[in-house]
């Protein structure tokens, strides 16, 4: 996992800013430098390029992910607590840095560009080796079905997240949600809960 210095996070949140309003095509470095208060060559120090920067920005963003669900696994509670309580952090760090998979699920789709997402992608395999061993976990308890394709449920998650998100203006109206706070505090309760019974029901339900 990257460490990065206080200077370099702040530098990747302004730029996760500006690349979430403008598109990382409309943002230059000059951009990112006057927004945060220094000097363009502080971050080619750091960063090297406007490519790598987003690289960094990722990795950032993911890199406490892998040490929570490996927390979250040695914990003594039943493999449906760990479920419940997987789903309610993921939710709450999409919801929290749905800037950077805006960005990043931009990028991923247009190819545009060169940018080197290897370090994203092993912590992605490394997440989902250990959401199998916790869904492993409730099958040898006999709490689980046994034939599961683990990789469809991130998906199923992130795509509702996502659907929700995009459609955020229709959903405050039809559940009427009149302000930010009642609209963060849905997704906290009441979507949360619905994707956990979701995900609960497909590792549950007989074929």
């Amino acid at each position: 996992m990257n460490d990065f210095n206080d200077k370099q996070i702040e530098i990747l949140q302004v730029a996760e800013l500006l690349f979430a309003e403008e598109g990382f095509d409309g943002t230059s470095i000059r951009d990112i430098a006057k927004k945060a208060n220094i000097n363009i060559a502080m971050i080619s120090y750091y960063f090297g390029s406007k490519e790598k920067l987003l690289e960094a920005l990722v990795l950032y963003r993911i890199s406490s992910m892998q040490l929570h669900l490996e927390s979250l696994y040695q914990e003594d509670i039943t493999p449906i607590e760990k479920i419940d309580k997987l789903i309610a952090f993921y939710i709450k760090r999409i919801n929290t840095n749905r800037c950077m998979y805006q960005i990043l699920h931009f990028e991923l789709s247009n190819k545009k560009r060169e940018i080197n997402l290897e370090s994203f992608t092993e912590v992605k395999n490394n997440n989902l080796i250990l959401l199998k061993h916790i869904i492993s976990e409730g099958q040898g308890q006999g709490l689980f079905q046994p034939n599961i394709d683990v990789t469809l449920i991130p998906p199923i998650i992130i795509g509702s997240f996502t659907h929700f998100h995009m459609n955020k203006h229709y959903y405050q109206k039809l559940l009427n949600l009149k302000t930010e706070e009642q609209y963060e505090e849905y997704i906290a309760n009441n979507f949360t809960k619905h994707i956990q019974k979701t995900i609960k029901a497909l590792l549950v339900y007989e074929n």
